[in-house]
Order: C-alpha cells, then sequence, then structure tokens
C-alpha cells in the first residue's frame, strides 16, 4: 500500500484506503471535478471575505474562525457530508479572512492584502506547475520530512497560544510587529513548509482520481487544499507585516 503522508490534517495517509470501491464510474472522483469544486469553494471564500474587509466587519473574525474550525472537524469525519459542509466551511473562513485581513490593513500598510493575496496565488500556480511537470516529486522521504516539519509547527503554534490564554502575548516570533531576523526567518520557514504542503495535496488529488473514489471526495478534497491555502494566506500576511516593521 502507498502511504500517504500529509501535514495537512484532512488529508491522513489512508484517507482512500477507507474508502468503499466505487463500481458505478458516473460516481467516482475525477480531476477535472476537484479542480471545479476547489474554483467553487475558493470563490464561495472570497465573496464572503470581501462581503466583511468592504464593510469593516472585523467582529466576524472569532466567529468565523471558531464555525469553522468545528465544521471542518465535522468534514473530517463525515467526509460523504463534505458537498454540504465544505461550501459553508468557506464561507466561514472567508468572513474571518475578511476581518483579520482588515485588521493587518489598518495596523500595517495598504496594499499587504493585495499582495499576500497575489502571493499565495502566485506560489499555488507556481508549485502546481512544478508538481504537473515532475520539477517536485512527493517521494516518500519528502513526505516524511514534510511531515515532521509541519508538526513541529503546529508544536510552536500550540506553545504560542496557551502562552496568550494564561495572561502572556504568546511567543514573540509569533507577532506580526517583530521584526527580528529570528522572528522573519521563523515566518520564511513556516511559508516553505506550508507552500511544499500544497504539493502533498496535489498528490493527494491526483491518486484519489486514480484509485476511484467516490464523488464527494471531489468535495473533500477541495477542502484539503483550502486548508493549505488558508494557512499559507494567514502566514505571508504576517510575514510582509514583519518585513514592513523593518522599515
Amino acid at each position: 500500500m502507498k502511504m500517504i503522508r500529509s501535514g495537512n490534517p484532512a488529508l491522513s495517509k489512508n484517507t482512500f484506503d477507507l474508502l468503499d470501491p466505487i463500481t458505478n464510474t458516473n460516481n467516482v472522483m475525477t480531476l477535472d471535478g476537484a479542480v471545479n469544486k476547489t474554483a467553487l469553494s475558493m470563490g464561495i471564500l472570497l465573496l464572503a471575505g470581501y462581503y466583511t474587509y468592504t464593510n469593516e466587519l472585523t467582529h466576524f473574525v472569532w466567529p468565523g474562525f471558531i464555525g469553522g474550525f468545528i465544521v471542518a472537524l465535522i468534514t473530517i469525519f463525515k467526509k460523504e457530508w463534505s458537498p454540504i459542509t465544505v461550501p459553508i466551511y468557506a464561507c466561514l473562513e472567508g468572513l474571518a479572512l475578511g476581518g483579520i485581513s482588515l485588521i493587518y490593513a489598518q495596523n500595517f500598510y495598504d496594499g499587504i492584502v493585495s499582495q499576500a493575496i497575489i502571493l499565495t496565488l502566485g506560489i499555488l500556480f507556481a508549485l502546481l506547475f512544478a508538481y504537473k511537470s515532475k520539477m517536485i516529486k512527493p517521494t516518500e522521504n519528502f513526505k516524511l520530512g514534510l511531515f515532521a516539519a509541519t508538526g513541529g509547527i503546529a508544536l510552536v503554534y500550540i506553545i504560542s497560544f496557551f502562552m496568550s490564554i494564561f495572561g502572556g502575548s504568546g511567543l514573540p516570533i509569533m507577532d506580526p510587529s517583530n521584526s527580528s531576523m529570528m522572528s522573519i526567518g521563523f515566518s520564511l520557514i513556516v511559508v516553505a513548509v506550508a507552500s511544499l504542503n500544497l504539493v502533498m495535496d496535489f498528490d493527494f488529488i491526483e491518486e484519489g482520481a486514480e484509485k476511484g473514489a467516490p464523488k464527494y471526495m471531489e468535495w473533500y478534497s477541495a477542502f484539503g487544499l483550502l486548508v493549505t491555502l488558508i494557512w499559507l494566506y494567514l502566514e505571508l500576511l504576517r510575514l510582509l507585516a514583519k518585513l514592513n516593521s523593518r522599515r
């Protein structure tokens, strides 16, 4: 059995192996279907984000993130519900991202949001090209190393989160206004790891289509890719804010 390792919590190494085989070819996952569902999910996210950003609705940040987290858990454990839960997840995350993008724009500089969006999309298409042209091959060592790196970053996030809960301000390297070389270096590493997780997402989608996964896995694959893109966008915002603070 081919091992699938991904730092993305939505895409586990045995996701497709746990699914029942589909005999009706009209109900199987396809690459085109996954691409279309991803584009639709991103469209919903962008529209929701545009709504909160233009109307300056920053109070949607925490309800959006918490609601999105709950829906994400439901999606992971009930993959067959993904045609319903993924659009809801995209909408909730969009509401949150629009608000947090506005906060960054107000506290740092005009243009930070558009720069982060352009960089996110640029990285997405660049790595898609690199994957399709076999410039980057997700070997087992590559997957294992990326899994370990993503797990290490997740541990840093958790430590910073608990530090902020118990009266602190979190780890200094997580502060968007911290322009030290160590802080910027950490953000660069996180952006690189998040970007490389896109390669794992592409591999996951391609393998699902090859294995004849159920049709609803097109939505689930879109969900997994969306999780990585949201992470990458937020880290690019943080990195751009740190770089601006050095001026």
